[in-house]
């Protein structure tokens, strides 16, 4: 490709984020000329590519809507994203057949490097029943996490923890995981000596490392993810019994909230760990099945005041 046409190019890619672009500001970029701005104007122009210009002192060139649409530049960063979007929109049975169309003529014009590293979240990642993966995460560091988990190849990440605590440890990714618009790597972590689930938004680098493990028979990423967010620790440890099928309690309950366990005759103990508990109560009231709390008292005192305020509305619109 010779400079001129990747200038004409790359001001196409400047044109397609929106918005106008003064002359000035596309010379600078460009690291031409005005005069020469707008002869690459008029190259686009002869692509069929509907450049407009715009007039004033804020004037400039902007895209117009064409009769067809004109060729896409996408960076890493948004070839990842489209194709994260898609996927999410194909498995939630969401136009289907488009969905997988667009998506296989995005992937045929990759470049072969970036279509391995992007073949291997598509392939590799595991979504939550929500289907709502959105990339919180820098692109690099998803793909190398996700190559890391195909390939069983160790990897050194820099992860900042909750608590602020910053540092570098190696992992053994035996997953990744979309779940609830946030990416997720689950696996064994060389600091703690544990199997751990870390933040794809708080992983700030991901390096790939040499070597090679095995993943535990019967190791479910989604579950792991999920229950490990159940079992987190927080202010408040909860144990309520509810009278209810499990399929009852997670209407309000997700693995996410509650961890179950079957009691006799119909009761399921559920297990929640919260930092407040104000909103317990109209969550347990909105199941409609007989429940007693257990501990804490605190939350006994707080169901009971939630109860009068109901009987007091009810009474007053009784009243009225």
């Amino acid at each position: 490709m010779t400079r001129p046409t990747a200038r004409v190019l790359a001001m196409l890619e400047l044109l397609q984020r929106g918005g106008t672009r003064t002359v000035a500001d596309l010379a600078t970029r460009l690291d031409v000329d005005e005069r020469t701005v707008r002869r690459y104007a008029d190259h686009l122009r002869d692509l069929d590519i509907p450049v407009r210009s715009v007039r004033g002192r804020h004037g400039g060139y902007r895209l117009a809507p064409g009769y067809r649409m004109p060729p896409l530049m996408l960076t890493d960063e948004e070839a990842l994203a489209t194709l994260l979007g898609l996927v999410a929109g194909r498995v939630s049975a969401v136009s289907t057949l488009g969905a997988e169309s667009a998506a296989a003529k995005i992937r045929r014009v990759l470049p072969e490097s970036l279509g391995r590293k992007l073949d291997a979240v598509l392939d590799g990642a595991e979504f939550t029943a929500a289907r709502r993966a959105t990339p919180t995460v820098e692109a690099a560091v998803l793909l190398t996490l996700a190559e890391a988990a195909r390939d069983r190849r160790p990897v050194e990440i820099a992860y900042t923890a909750g608590h602020g605590g910053a540092g570098r440890r190696v992992v053994h990714p035996y997953g990744v995981v979309a779940h609830a618009g946030r990416w997720y790597v689950t696996g064994a972590d060389s600091a703690s000596g544990e199997v751990r689930t870390f933040r794809g938004d708080r992983i700030a680098a991901a390096d790939l490392r040499e070597g090679t493990f095995e993943v535990p028979d019967g190791f479910d990423p989604v579950r792991r993810v999920v229950t490990g967010m159940a079992d987190a620790p927080y202010r408040h440890e909860v144990s309520v019994r509810i009278l209810a099928s499990v399929e009852q309690v997670r209407t309000q309950l997700p693995p996410t909230v509650a961890v179950l366990s079957e009691l006799d005759e119909g009761w399921q103990r559920a297990a929640i760990r919260a930092q407040n508990l104000d909103w317990l109560p109209p969550v347990l009231a909105a199941l409609g099945r007989p429940f007693v709390v257990e501990r804490p008292a605190e939350l006994r005192v707080l169901v009971r005041e939630f109860a009068d305020r109901l009987r007091s509305y009810a009474s007053a619109g009784a009243a009225g």
